[in-house]
């Protein structure tokens, strides 16, 4: 199998559709003997601004001298963007092997039918684990609660905004979407938030208070101001 063949059989698998739960995600990490556990992580929710913050994040990690994973999505110009290691993208050659060990690691498993990013996000995973990746920032797809990455059990979480997007899977209203993005919060899981208000802010404190989880909240635990952007990175105060 080719690159150019791998892509198109992994998007061949948007034809499966998409399908709320985590079943087919548990059961395909469990083939691949759960990659997941295998690296720390910060689990990221957010409407807009998710990749940049996840950006942010890993560099910070990098500067401590970690190897750092990082899965984003959508990516912009290559599905490489997707999977990157120390701020590498994953090889072409790399995604060939992925899928095909995948591919045939479920071969013959009964009514085991992936979605697109329920078989990249465990080949982000099992790269990870292959390339000793210490801690590794993920990003949800969409939402949060349904989505293939809330598989994690993470160090700690992060939900930066909320606002109206994929309303026919996330709900119509903003305390139905923040309902489904505080479905990353795990049981005493640190979160730290973005500058939230009102109905989403009110939905996701109730559910940190729900699974006891120690909330870091912008504008009352901490600030920051933007006061430059150079080719030498981003600076705050």
């Amino acid at each position: 199998m080719k690159y150019r063949q791998s892509i198109d059989y992994l998007y061949g698998l948007t034809l499966h559709g998409i399908k709320l739960g985590l079943d087919n995600t548990r059961v395909l990490l469990g083939l691949l003997s759960d990659p997941e556990k295998s690296f720390m992580s910060i689990h990221i929710a957010d409407t807009n601004g998710k990749g940049s913050t996840a950006a942010m994040l890993s560099s910070l990690l990098l500067e401590a001298g970690l190897k750092v994973g990082i899965f984003t999505s959508p990516h912009i110009l290559s599905f490489t963007e997707r999977i990157q290691v120390n701020g590498k993208q994953v090889s072409e050659e790399e995604v060939v092997r992925l899928t095909d060990r995948i591919r045939r690691t479920m071969e013959g498993v009964k009514d085991l039918k992936p979605t697109f990013f329920e078989f990249v996000t465990a080949m982000a995973f099992l790269y990870f684990r292959e390339r000793g990746v210490q801690w590794a920032v993920i990003e949800t797809g969409m939402g949060g609660r349904f989505d293939a990455t809330n598989i994690l059990t993470p160090d700690v979480t992060v939900i930066t905004s909320v606002s109206h997007d994929h309303k026919e899977f996330l709900g119509e209203t903003i305390e139905e979407i923040a309902f489904e993005k505080a479905g990353i919060i795990k049981k005493e899981t640190p979160i730290i938030l973005g500058p939230l208000k009102g109905e989403a802010l009110r939905v996701i404190m109730k559910r940190a208070e729900e699974m006891n989880a120690p909330v870091t909240e912008y504008g009352k635990d901490f600030s920051g101001e933007l006061k430059g952007i150079s080719p030498e990175g981003v600076r705050f105060d």
